[in-house]
């Protein structure tokens, strides 16, 4: 009985302050909260960052606020911002038009994404962003913008710091991030309906950097495949009996802990780290009706994304204590702007959508 409490206990995400580097000084908690990241995205790829010191509540409320005046206008007022009038990236997007795995998803939002040099609306991506005419909408969402761009670069550093990197192997990460090409969705979902052949949102991994998701309170939405023999779900957790390969892991519930975002890593930290962390798999099946605000971290657009010596260091020495040969197999490297326009590009794919794989 004893084994499966502790396997219950494993199937819960790890909660990680970030107070301690929200200070200028050597605080004595920052080995233990980048010892923490280190951890968690090891086994995970996904916890919860705790902002209670970073990020006041009515923030978040006001953003959400904002968020559901837009979505109850009119379809027709919506429409004025509609990722048509741009660049096929920035704007609105109706009800079941983004597309994952094939099959429509049950949300509308509106993306933005880093503003641009020479905007041209006739390339991905590289138009300009469309703002709701709400009053105030795009000045406090703005706000929200430079406090996450300023996270991500907090949460960069502690994970240097957990992946041991010399302060010279920080400041090279760094000018591949210090503009980051960030992207935001603001999302607005009904309750999923009984009869519709798909998800909220499908199962997919992040393919950027940092994802750090203000989550609604209702519980039950995001779901996260933890990839792990032995891990189990409480009876009462609400998720469906299907499992994605049920001898190696399955579905547990990430819901919203008040004064927290839940984060994870997407695949650029998996080419860094040469596989130590894995983007991991997610989707969400939303019964509520209420609204997300996921924001994206991602490289500079013409970052070089290769594996990182600290982290061929700590494969290396976890190879040698386990007396394993074999050499090491290397993610090839890349350019996250080329990866991100593969990506992001199949918007204009009839059938096909941002989150499909390759």
């Amino acid at each position: 009985m004893e084994d499966v409490k502790q396997a219950t206990r494993l199937a819960a995400l790890p909660v990680i302050s970030v107070e301690p580097f929200l200070h200028p000084d050597s605080h004595p908690g920052k080995l233990s909260t980048a010892a923490a990241l280190h951890a968690a995205c090891s086994q995970y790829g996904f916890f919860y960052l705790d902002l209670t010191s970073y990020v006041d509540p009515s923030e978040t409320e006001e953003l959400t606020r904002l968020a559901r005046e837009f979505f109850a206008l009119p379809q027709e007022e919506k429409d004025k911002i509609s990722l048509s009038r741009e660049d096929g990236a920035r704007g609105y997007a109706r009800m079941e038009e983004n597309v994952t795995n094939g099959k429509a998803d049950n949300h509308e939002g509106i993306d933005f994404y880093r503003p641009v040099d020479n905007p041209d609306r006739t390339k991905p991506i590289w138009g300009e962003n469309q703002w709701p005419a709400v009053p105030g909408f795009k000045e406090k969402y703005e706000v929200w913008v430079e406090k996450m761009k300023k996270l991500g670069m907090i949460v960069m550093e502690a994970m240097a710091i957990g992946l041991g990197m010399s302060p010279d192997e920080w400041a090279q990460l760094r000018n591949n991030v210090d503009e980051s090409f960030w992207a935001m969705r603001v999302i607005g979902y009904p309750p999923l309906p009984n009869d519709h052949d798909g998800f909220s949102c499908g199962a997919h991994k992040d393919y950027g950097c940092l994802t750090f998701l203000y989550a609604d309170p209702t519980p039950g939405a995001l779901q996260v495949y933890i990839n792990q023999p032995g891990l189990v779900v409480e009876a009462d957790s609400g998720l469906p009996a299907e499992r994605a390969v049920e001898e190696e892991g399955c579905w547990i519930n990430a819901d919203p802990i008040p004064g927290c975002v839940v984060c994870n890593i997407g695949e650029m930290w998996e080419v860094w780290t040469n596989g130590l962390y894995k983007s991991t798999l997610h989707r969400v099946v939303h019964k509520g009706s209420n609204y997300r605000i996921p924001f994206f971290f991602e490289p500079n657009f013409h970052a070089h994304i290769e594996p990182l010596p600290a982290a061929l260091r700590l494969q290396e020495e976890d190879r040698r204590v386990r007396g394993i040969d074999k050499p090491v197999k290397m993610y090839t490297p890349l350019v996250y702007g080329d990866f991100l326009l593969k990506k992001v590009g199949s918007n204009f794919d009839t059938g096909k959508g941002r989150y499909d794989a390759d």
